[in-house]
């Protein structure tokens, strides 16, 4: 038997086992050296990503951020940046948004005002870490203001508390949580309180009381008499002092401090220098590239912007497109009506009437009830068309229930208002209702123009002639005629479009406006005249 020979020298084991054990130190070392290298404070990546809120804020825009912060996450962000230029919003949205801000504590959340963040905006910037601002920039104002159908009106205090109390509970959340003084944070949201800024004179240290506070700590209480007069004061008013100037962070130049620094008849709204003064914004920051340099991020910073389907949301509750949409509404309706059979009318109109309902239930601002009002309006309007002879509570109704319907897919939901048909008190709430109002009012005025050019023109296009032939003019009627334009009842004639219930019917030599009762009918069918009041000739299908 064979054995096999290595052909390796001797002494060839012993080298290798050599090599092998070199290798795996100089492996460890580099492992070692990585990890001590990735361990260290300099070599730790930082990543940020900007995430733009911008224009009115709704629950689309709370979709819209949980989505982008997610991609953030995922992509291994350290820190995200919200970008604010926003007037407000909704403030259920904005509590939502909130939310889920303080609830995100693996990613450091900042909120960067280019160039202002109003009412909800405001609320949504000191619900995050940091704030930092333009060089030109404004934040507050986040008082819900009653309003009226006449005007600003005095409201029960209970019910102002209802309204504001979760907005103040948000506000004094973040003021614990992020260190942001209580009584500035709750005067962007209350009236009636006066704020001062004081300083000690002997430790620097400034605050902000209310008047009770500061007339302690000045020394203005009247129970000090002559005698507190003779010995110069209390200790106290001697040790504080209303605050004179303070450095512009932008300038660098120092200005006269505004005293007080809110008005019992004003909501606190703070300028870029401002913010940074009283301690709610940390720097100002001009840029992305001023970003990368004060949090050190690693690389170039991303932006996470609105994707084009939520853009295009936001266009389709554009006052001017909803307009264009209801005008396609109603004047689809009323070709369809006029015409029936075609289809191509009365799909537009459905096409129309779905963006103009689903584009805001999307942004919160529809509810399922205006939904549900509306469908009973179509059916009463129906129902009075069809059904009930001439024109009374159910039309009246029908139209009346669309009507109002349509303006409350316009107006939010208020806070704290469990009830939907009541008249909004807030001053957002109020400006959308005018908004509602005039894009139906521009709405129904083009509807009414387009329906008179469709009636002089559109049974002159000759592809829907050939589908839906016209009236016979007077000269078309046979002189012999018996009708001699009238149908009356009992008539028999044939259906010369299909009866889905209205459409078109010829008897003799004329063709008129006819409404089936009970199953529908179709083109060619032989039809019966039952009912005429008016101008409205109803019909059924004769049995043979």
């Amino acid at each position: 038997m064979q054995e096999h020979v290595s052909l390796r020298p001797a002494d060839a084991t012993s080298r290798t086992r050599s090599l092998r054990v070199a290798l795996g130190s100089a492996s460890l070392l580099i492992t070692f050296a990585a990890v001590s290298w990735a361990e260290s404070p300099a070599a730790t990546t930082q990543r940020g990503v900007v995430v733009p809120i911008h224009g009115v804020i709704d629950d689309m825009t709370l979709k819209s951020l949980q989505r982008r912060v997610e991609e953030a996450r995922t992509a291994g962000a350290s820190t995200v940046v919200f970008e604010l230029d926003t007037p407000g919003g909704l403030v259920s949205s904005a509590l939502d948004i909130c939310n889920f801000i303080k609830n995100t504590t693996d990613i450091k959340t900042v909120a960067w005002v280019h160039p202002e963040a109003y009412s909800a905006g405001a609320m949504i910037a000191v619900a995050c870490q940091e704030i930092v601002v333009s060089p030109v920039a404004s934040i507050g104002d986040c008082a819900p203001i009653m309003v009226g159908p006449d005007g600003l009106q005095s409201v029960e205090a209970t019910e102002r508390a209802k309204i504001e109390s979760p907005i103040v509970a948000e506000f004094r959340d973040s003021a614990s949580r992020r260190g942001y003084d209580p009584l500035l944070s709750e005067a962007m949201v209350r009236l009636g309180r006066k704020v001062w800024w004081v300083e000690n004179t002997e430790t620097g240290q400034r605050k902000f009381v209310d008047d009770g506070e500061k007339s302690r700590l000045l020394g203005e209480e009247k129970s000090g008499g002559f005698s507190s007069f003779l010995s110069g004061g209390s200790q106290a008013s001697r040790e504080w002092k209303l605050v004179e100037n303070y450095v512009d962070p932008v300038t660098g130049n120092e200005h006269p401090a505004r005293q007080p620094v809110v008005d019992e008849r004003d909501l606190l709204t703070m300028n870029q220098s401002e913010a940074v003064a009283y301690g709610f914004a940390k720097a100002i920051v001009a840029n992305q590239e001023e970003l990368s340099s004060r949090y050190e991020f690693s690389s170039t910073v991303a932006r996470l912007d609105y994707t084009w389907s939520e853009r295009l949301v936001g266009w389709l509750t554009s006052p001017i497109v909803r307009s264009i949409l209801l005008m396609l509404v109603f004047l689809g309706a009323y070709a369809e009506f006029k015409m029936p059979g075609i289809g191509l009318a009365g799909l537009v109109a459905v096409i129309a009437l779905a963006l103009f309902l689903g584009a805001p239930y999307l942004t919160g601002l529809a509810n399922v009830w205006e939904v549900v009002v509306l469908l009973i309006g179509i059916a009463l309007l129906a129902l009075e068309l069809f059904v009930i002879p001439g024109f009374g509570i159910a039309g009246i109704s029908g139209i009346a229930l669309i009507l109002v319907s349509l303006v409350a897919t316009f107006v939010p939901e208020e806070p704290g208002r469990t009830i939907p048909f009541t008249w909004p008190r807030l001053d957002g709430s109020l400006a959308a209702l005018k908004t509602g109002v005039k894009v139906l009012s521009i709405s129904l005025t083009g509807s009414l123009a387009g329906m008179f050019v469709l009636s002089r023109f559109l049974p002159k296009i000759p592809v829907i002639r050939n589908v839906v032939p016209a009236n016979p003019t007077p000269t078309e009627v046979l002189p012999d005629d018996p009708y001699r334009g009238l149908a009356r009842v009992g008539d028999v004639g044939q259906a010369e479009t299909p009866l889905r219930p209205a459409g078109k019917a010829r008897f003799g030599g004329l063709v008129v406006d006819v409404v089936a009762e009970g199953e529908f009918c179709s083109s060619g069918q032989e039809i019966e005249v039952i009912e005429r009041r008016g101008n409205r000739v109803v019909v059924r299908p004769v049995e043979r």
